[in-house]
């Protein structure tokens, strides 16, 4: 019987392809399968990386339950994956926790091939002393749900980091004027290591102004409590 395989936890870029680690390469090319969300930014994947006849597996929110186990009796037999998210660093925010919770009951090793994060990116730029935060991540689409989520938040007194669709970053600014007011000051990291990467710094309903109409691949930290 052979050894079991290690499922690999394997970050990519954000955006600027030359963000891939040395190790995230070898560790994909050395690997039996791609275990991915979707097919196109998978084979996008491997095509910037030169690695051809690379088998990709579907892993998403819905079919998780099912590909998860059939993705454990592959680990069992000795096969190793290498798990990727679209962009950045996988399972935060995105599926693969379950598959990780039956490798790691199994006894399979999981291992973070650690690289680009945007969640780190974004904290590294903040202009002031960062000790602790809270993260919020992606909050209900809904209007009313979100300023009830940001009033809870607010009582905290933490800085507070918060995630979006690229076409609710006005809407979840103006939240955040209503529940914090327009002077709390408001970091938006904003296409990060893309050419268009900006980052917008002052009160929030400044900020709000500097955004304007534009769509795009961001993280927020309010406050600087």
């Amino acid at each position: 019987m052979t050894g079991k395989g290690t499922l690999y936890i394997v970050a990519i870029p954000i955006g600027n392809w030359g963000d891939i680690t040395y190790r995230a390469v070898e560790t994909i090319n050395a690997c039996d399968a791609l275990v991915c969300e979707e097919f196109k930014p998978g084979s996008t994947l491997l095509k910037k990386l030169d690695i051809e006849k690379k088998e990709i597996v579907l892993l998403n929110e819905h079919n998780e339950p099912e590909q998860a186990a059939d993705l454990l009796v592959r680990l069992l037999n000795g096969q190793s994956l290498a798990l990727v998210s679209d962009a950045g660093t996988p399972v935060f925010s995105d599926p693969g926790h379950y598959l990780i919770q039956l490798a790691a009951s199994s006894g399979i090793t999981v291992s973070p091939i650690p690289g680009a994060s945007s969640l780190m990116a974004a904290l590294s730029v903040l202009d002031f002393h960062l000790e602790k935060f809270v993260f919020g991540g992606f909050l209900p689409r809904d209007p009313d749900a979100r300023k009830r989520d940001l009033a809870r938040y607010r009582s905290m007194r933490m800085p507070l980091v918060l995630m979006d669709t690229p076409y609710r970053l006005g809407a979840l600014l103006d939240d955040v004027v209503k529940v914090f007011g327009k002077e709390v000051p408001v970091t938006v990291a904003y296409d990060l290591t893309l050419p268009t990467e900006t980052i917008y710094r002052g009160g929030a309903a400044e900020v709000r102004k500097q955004v304007g109409p534009r769509k795009g691949e961001f993280i927020m930290i309010v406050g600087n409590m």
